[in-house]
């Protein structure tokens, strides 16, 4: 065991020598590794390391610090008991290789996920492996390809977005190898239905959109969409990042999608994780599930099994069967709200966006462009404040940190200038959409100086975001050694 190529004899024996006699915790280390000059760190009692890890995690905004009004985003409150379950060792101590009659509990909470995903969208069967949004969007392309080649149409090679669509749309169709054809949206915000007609053809695979769309404006022509697309042989694709907006009232399925991908850490309240672990289910119709990535969770009479033999199937997407302790914080959550609380929640987050709308644009200082019926987000633009005091939605982000608020989504969607993209969510309370209400329209009656200079009292002072990004500063460097 000890005779392996990492150790040479001379060391074992060094090692042997030290092990018999009596030593101090560095002594045991061989000659060779120990450090010859002191450890370059600060020399500090525990006291003051608690302090300064404190003081930084105070620093932090999350969404336990206050209202996060990302547009397209979603950033919900995380329900603290379904935190707690997760925890139980009964979930967190199981391991993917155990054999499967020593987890059915798991397999069964992840099949009623799938019943209830289902029936929450109107899909027919799901797989709950994708580990975001933006891989459950690649799945269903993969997906889209596998379904037309199956019926031997290999000349499909184009998918159609509007330009309302998100930017994981075209990231995903380029990365399954498709070619991307955007088209414009009308004066009110919605797809414009003869430019669609007139771009779908032969080699379209399908249209990807969402609804509501990114303006927050709900694609009232949705049925006459699914027509089209489905009579020029494509397959009509759900991006369900805004699916908050419609729990209940509202079913892809019943629209007529085909596909449709959900992302638990927005509308199922499950964390962000700070970039993982996340979660991005795929449902489909009928026609789609022998192509669905393996396994699949079956069941045979009471009992749950991992089943491999889908011989169309795209393969395997994720390892093991995606990231159980989101899903079953989803899973918990979902059970909590029922089918009565999550309609309510999407009636809330409706009335929330439509509020702030209101107030906001009633101040005049803000401008609303297209249809003004919003569902759960809506876009302001800045561009007034722009030409008549040089104020930018940027400087406005930047000084809603000194009021201790966390800004909205800017500059998306690309067709609104100067865009404050605004989800205020179900999770918050009048009293904190007043709060922001106020501070918005404060901030446009500021001096120029206090918002082009902001924010004035954060930790960090304003950073130059093109020289962030261009000259990244990726590891860490000792002040000392600047």
């Amino acid at each position: 065991m000890y005779r392996s190529a990492v150790y040479d004899e001379p060391l074992l024996n060094e090692l042997e020598e030290k092990r018999n006699n009596t030593y101090t915790p560095v002594d045991v280390l061989p000659s060779s590794l120990q450090r010859k000059e002191k450890i370059n760190i600060p020399d500090l009692d525990e006291t003051q390391v608690i302090r300064h890890f404190f003081r930084l995690s105070q620093m932090n905004f999350g969404i336990d610090s206050g209202m996060y009004p990302l547009g397209s985003c979603t950033m919900k409150y995380n329900p603290r008991l379904c935190e707690e379950i997760s925890r139980w060792d009964s979930f967190a101590m199981t391991h993917p290789y155990q054999d499967e009659s020593t987890i059915q509990g798991n397999l069964q909470i992840m099949y009623e996920l799938e019943q209830l995903f289902c029936e929450i969208t109107g899909m027919d069967c799901f797989t709950l492996q994708p580990a975001a949004g933006s891989q459950g969007e690649f799945t269903g392309l993969l997906l889209t390809r596998a379904y037309h080649e199956s019926h031997h149409d290999f000349e499909r090679n184009e998918i159609i977005l509007p330009d309302t669509s998100h930017g994981t749309n075209p990231a995903s169709a380029t990365m399954a190898g498709y070619k991307i054809i955007e088209i414009p949206s009308t004066k009110e915000g919605t797809v414009d239905l003869e430019i669609l007609k007139k771009t779908l053809s032969s080699k379209t695979a399908c249209f990807m959109l969402t609804n509501p769309n990114t303006l927050g404006i709900f694609e009232s022509g949705i049925e006459e969409i699914a027509k089209i697309v489905h009579k020029a042989g494509a397959l009509l694709y759900y991006d369900g990042a805004n699916i908050n907006a419609i729990m209940g009232k509202a079913k892809p399925g019943d629209m007529g999608f085909d596909i449709v991908h959900l992302n638990l850490h927005k509308t199922f309240s499950t964390p962000h994780g700070g970039g993982g672990p996340g979660a991005g289910p795929i449902g489909v119709k009928k026609k789609l599930e022998t192509f669905l990535p393996i396994p699949r969770i079956t069941k045979k009479k009471d009992t749950y099994y991992l089943n491999h033999d889908y011989p169309k199937s795209i393969g395997k997407i994720k390892a093991f069967y995606g990231n159980f302790s989101v899903l079953l914080k989803a899973y918990i959550y979902i059970l909590l709200m029922g089918r009565d609380g999550l309609k309510e929640s999407s009636e809330i987050a409706v009335l929330n966006a439509n509020y702030m709308k209101k107030k906001l644009i009633d101040s005049e200082k803000y401008d609303l462009p297209y249809k003004e019926l919003r569902k759960h987000e809506f876009v302001l633009s800045c561009e007034r404040l722009q030409k008549e005091k040089g104020i930018r939605a940027l400087d406005i982000a930047k000084r809603l940190l000194d009021y201790g608020l966390h800004p909205p989504t800017i500059y998306f969607p690309l067709i609104v200038k100067e865009a404050l993209m605004i989800e205020p969510t179900e999770s918050e309370s009048k009293r904190t959409l007043d709060e922001y209400i106020k501070a918005l329209i404060r901030i446009a009656d500021e001096d120029i100086s206090s918002v082009k200079n902001a924010p004035s009292n954060t930790p960090v002072r304003r950073v130059d975001e093109a020289s962030a990004i261009k000259k990244s500063l990726l590891t860490w460097t000792s002040l000392q050694e600047k």
